[in-house]
């Protein structure tokens, strides 16, 4: 007989981060807002440490893990941008907690679950060790029940749907563990009972949570940005840009350099940038500042790109929707005439209609979504567009209405039409399947065809 390679089901209650509609007891002490962040960092906390056990290599015990996300308020497509495509989705059912937990538990088995874990998303203290106890548990005995603080439990799990444990419960009452346990006993059912764990649900459970850093942005009113730049002979740009980038506030700069000749890495030194090196392309550089990055949001900006006034805060306000998982400035450029004002023109309908921004509009995301989708590729040419293809098919990518003032070197050097043609002739072959090394040779020609009268190109 052939095995199920999704042995485990893991369900994961949790709802669409709105203000005013979850963690509503908080609200006095956190605002409506405060409270929406922290419900939305505890559900990724959970979604992350469950995914640190889907696969455990070193374990011959699990088979596989299929992770499932019980939502409700909002729609599917919200709240799989938020928490990312490789995990399933299924909306909860009507009813109170305990009808929705039996209908998710029953759809699980239905769908060739051997066990179930459900879980709600009110924990930080979970870890992926507990989750491997409980799945260990559920080898010996049939259920396995994780007792929280408040007089609940965080997590069930069965190797049977057992729909008698969910009813006739006082929901959201303290007396839902010792009734549950009675209720288990009472059916002959043999039970596990996990570690005890802090419920957060009341102003008096925030106290702990100030001191971890996942929910440094709750208590703080903000996140921190890591701004990310590839450089490359840039000691022209990089003194103007890294003065631009300290006005603002929580933020932290990050020169990765791709081998500069010039004073680009003293000059970045000198305004306290940390100053990485990374002669492996700009992909490879920009994730090697993105590992390297402190901050929650990442932005990967050019060093001749100048980013406006109040360029943090428009990311955060960007960024609080938890259904955008990416997002870019409008694009301007330094030069002048008509021509240029039509690239701008079709840059910024493609980025604001199309949600496909380049590299040069200073592309923003949560560190968070950055690392799920995989970071950049290993590309020599291509690496944003690459990425922000990835990012659309995932949620929204939305344009900041301000723009950011991109150098017009590029167009100087090889006039407008022509840089346009080359642009378009790139992304062209790239759609098709031209091989990137070609591409980027045949980049480099174009560029370079006129080096006897310009002075030479950089890609970067």
């Amino acid at each position: 007989m052939k095995k199920n390679k999704e042995n485990i089901h893991i369900l994961i209650f949790t709802r669409y981060p709105a203000p005013g509609r979850v963690k509503t007891r908080l609200i006095t002490a956190l605002g409506a807002e405060g409270a929406t962040r922290l419900h939305r960092r505890m559900t990724e906390s959970v979604v992350e440490a469950v995914r640190r056990v889907e696969k455990p290599a070193e374990s011959s015990r699990i088979e596989g893990v299929k992770i499932t996300v019980c939502y409700t308020g909002s729609s599917r497509k919200e709240v799989r941008a938020w928490l990312g495509k490789d995990l399933s989705y299924s909306r909860q059912s009507s009813g109170d907690l305990g009808a929705r937990m039996k209908g998710s538990i029953k759809e699980a088995f239905e769908a060739g679950a051997r066990a179930v874990l459900l879980m709600g998303t009110d924990i930080p203290e979970i870890t992926p060790e507990i989750l491997l106890r409980a799945m260990d548990g559920l080898r010996d005995r049939d259920i396995v029940l994780g007792p929280s603080t408040d007089g609940g439990y965080y997590l069930i799990g069965l190797k049977a749907p057992h729909p008698a444990v969910f009813e006739a419960m006082d929901w959201g009452t303290e007396r839902v563990y010792g009734q549950t346990a009675r209720t288990i006993a009472r059916c002959g059912l043999t039970m596990l009972e996990l570690p005890r764990l802090k419920d957060v649900d009341r102003p008096a459970d925030l106290a702990p949570l100030r001191r971890d850093p996942r929910f440094e942005d709750v208590f703080a009113g903000r996140s921190m940005i890591s701004i990310v730049i590839p450089t490359l002979n840039e000691s022209a740009n990089i003194g103007r840009l890294l003065k631009r980038l300290s006005r603002a506030q929580a933020v932290e700069s990050l020169v990765v350099d791709g081998g500069s000749e010039d004073d680009t890495c003293g000059i970045a030194k000198g305004y306290g940038a940390l100053v990485l090196n990374e002669p492996g392309g700009r992909a490879a550089q920009q994730n090697l500042g993105a590992a390297a990055a402190k901050g929650r949001l990442l932005l990967f900006l050019h060093a001749d790109t100048l980013p406006p006034d109040g360029y943090a805060e428009r990311i955060r306000r960007a960024l609080d929707r938890p259904a955008t998982v990416a997002g870019a400035f409008r694009f301007k450029t330094d030069g002048t005439g008509f021509a240029m004002r039509l690239v701008e023109r079709a840059t910024n309908f493609r980025s604001g209609v199309l949600q496909f921004p380049y590299g040069d509009q200073g592309l923003f995301m949560e560190k968070r979504v950055f690392l799920e989708m995989g970071g950049f590729a290993p590309m020599p040419i291509m690496e944003d567009f690459e990425l922000v293809r990835r990012l659309r098919r995932r949620g929204t990518v939305v344009t900041v209405p301000c723009a950011v003032v991109t150098s017009a070197r590029r167009w100087r050097h090889l006039g407008v039409v022509r840089t346009t043609v080359i642009n378009q002739l790139m992304i062209a072959g790239f759609i098709s399947g031209v091989p990137l090394q070609r591409l980027q040779g045949l980049y480099r020609r174009g560029a370079n065809r006129s080096a006897s009268r310009r002075p030479s190109f950089s890609t970067r």
